[in-house]
């Protein structure tokens, strides 16, 4: 017995003819969405503020007014957590959107991971819940559920516990179910999209993807017949190494052992995923905390031809001295070499020098900035001009991850006929502080002639943001090249290779199993995406930069 799940939505503004195209393509039992992410919460909270009915991803409602009645012609699940911060306000909306196209669907919701009373001064305060509401919702009789912040694995994690029976004990099972969830929640990232080795493959309109899971937790990714991209070990093993840290990847209700995941290949855009195994969860919650952190503007200053070091320093020291007793509080300069020598057009002969102010007053982070800009307009370097007219600035957010007790947060179902049932927590929990294990090395390859060239012509990488941490997944592509991967990429050799990490604490995770190694960067994103502290605020190119780098590679592997 199969359980189709498939996924329509990796965030908050993917391609809208997802949920058309998943409920036409081919067969599914449930259809999921992921519309939340860090940044994202900061924005419904900000909707929210300017209207107390919304707080909730609009599109998913749009997309709706023809996927739900599809859905309901082909008996397929509709699980997301478009909710955002107003789940039984969605619900609502769902329930009016299904009487005004006359489709006779049960609409339910779940909800109990605002926290935001606890933490005043907070725009929000969200526990990542798990799938056992969504379950409840299911077995109830629920044809759409929608969520507030969940994991993202639990869009999966749910509907396979209410399937299958699974209960909060079987924890390979539910282990499995979350390595299949996090592989699908963004989308086409598991398909094709965002790869390293891309260029082999047509990649131009990559198809969502598609789980099939088995009763014991094992699954096999796939996605529609006909449509674009690829799936296979190289794509999925990107994903699974997509925003996660150590060999144990915790969760409300399990802690998945990423070290035990097997990947092989089933066939043409078949990719089987088995031998998880899970440990009970932690005893706490992890809590997404949004807060409005002040005011931010930028001005990119176009330096073009000779002398552009000299050109920098000018307008640098004419826009210090002109800030005055009005500096504000943080003040970041980057220049950036884009120009080429003798450039046969004028944006290839240009560098862009970027000024990036921040201020909890909106007066020094906005007029005092754009006026001192503007008024240099003729009277500064040779050539002068900006990218776009310095604004007023605009106010920006800061993320924090909180953690509290599981026991004191109420997890609650909201079934389709109303009724209000509590999910009970874990009975056993399992704190991970000092549980990380050291992933085997393989021997070392052996020693030959060796050539300078990229990293990214053996390894592949993919990199993203946690809060204010990024991290960087590193494969390999064959055994011997995991031979010389794993004793070459240390964290000396990482820090070296990506200067920005120097000072920050690097930590090195080894997954044998996937030929992999994940380096967890704390602070390099300093307040999270919302601050966009960096030129990356979300270290998305990260490990492309890291694979851009050159390294004595040995030539057997070349």
């Amino acid at each position: 017995m199969t359980l189709r799940i498939g996924n329509a939505s990796g965030f908050y503004g993917d391609r809208f003819d997802a949920v058309r195209e998943m409920l036409t393509g081919g067969p599914l039992d449930v259809l999921t969405g992921d519309y939340l992410a860090e940044l994202t919460m900061l924005i419904l909270g900000r909707d929210r503020l300017k209207d107390p009915r919304l707080g909730y991803a609009k599109t998913f409602l749009k997309q709706l007014e023809e996927g739900l009645g599809l859905a309901h012609e082909r008996g397929v699940k509709i699980v997301a957590n478009a909710g955002g911060l107003n789940p039984a306000g969605l619900a609502d909306a769902v329930r009016e959107l299904a009487g005004r196209v006359g489709v006779p669907v049960k609409v339910a919701h779940v909800e109990g991971d605002d926290l935001a009373a606890r933490f005043p001064g907070a725009l929000s305060a969200n526990a990542y819940l798990g799938g056992a509401g969504i379950a409840e919702c299911l077995r109830a009789g629920a044809d759409v559920v929608v969520t507030g912040r969940v994991t993202d694995a639990a869009l999966v994690t749910g509907p396979a516990a209410a399937h299958f029976g699974w209960g909060p004990e079987d924890h390979d099972a539910l282990s499995g179910a979350v390595v299949a969830g996090h592989i699908l929640e963004c989308g086409t990232q598991a398909t094709g999209g965002n790869y390293a080795f891309f260029s082999g493959h047509d990649v131009r309109r990559p198809g969502f993807p598609v789980a099939e899971i088995h009763a014991d937790g094992s699954s096999v990714i796939t996605k529609h017949d006909g449509t674009g991209g690829l799936v296979d070990v190289g794509t999925v093993t990107a994903q699974l190494l997509y925003e996660t840290g150590g060999a144990r990847y915790a969760g409300p209700e399990v802690t998945a052992r990423l070290d035990t995941v097997r990947l092989t290949q089933d066939g043409p855009d078949r990719v089987r995923i088995s031998g998880v195994r899970g440990e009970a969860p932690p005893p706490t919650l992890k809590v997404g905390l949004n807060r409005m952190g002040g005011w931010r503007n930028e001005v990119v200053f176009v330096l073009t031809g000779l002398d552009i070091e000299a050109k920098a320093r000018l307008v640098r020291d004419q826009l210090e001295d002109a800030f005055g007793t009005s500096r504000p509080a943080e003040v970041r300069w980057e220049l950036a070499r884009t120009e080429r020598p003798d450039g046969d057009t004028e944006e290839r002969a240009s560098a862009y020098l970027r000024l990036v102010v921040r201020d909890s007053d909106p007066e020094k982070a906005g007029r005092a900035v754009s006026g001192a800009a503007i008024e240099l307009a003729l009277g500064s370097y040779p050539g002068f001009h900006v990218t776009a007219p310095p604004g007023k600035g605009a106010p920006y957010g800061v993320f924090e991850a909180e953690y509290v007790d599981a026991v004191g947060v109420e997890h609650v179902a909201v079934l389709p006929d109303g009724q209000r049932v509590v999910v009970p927590t874990p009975v056993r929990t399992k704190d991970i502080g000092h549980l990380e294990p050291a992933g085997a090395l393989p021997d070392e390859l052996p020693a030959g002639p060796r050539r300078a060239a990229p990293l990214g012509l053996v390894a592949g990488a993919r990199s993203g943001d946690k809060g204010g941490d990024a991290n960087v997944g590193v494969w390999a592509r064959s055994d011997d090249a995991w031979r010389w991967l794993a004793h070459e990429l240390t964290v000396h050799r990482f820090r070296a290779l990506l200067p920005e990490t120097a000072g920050l604490t690097v930590v090195r995770h080894v997954l044998p199993n996937l030929r992999a190694l994940n380096f967890v960067v704390e602070g390099i994103l300093g307040e999270g995406v919302a601050a966009q502290a960096r030129f990356d605020p979300q270290a998305k190119a990260l490990g492309e930069w890291l694979r851009s780098r050159y390294v004595d590679i040995p030539e057997v592997l070349l």
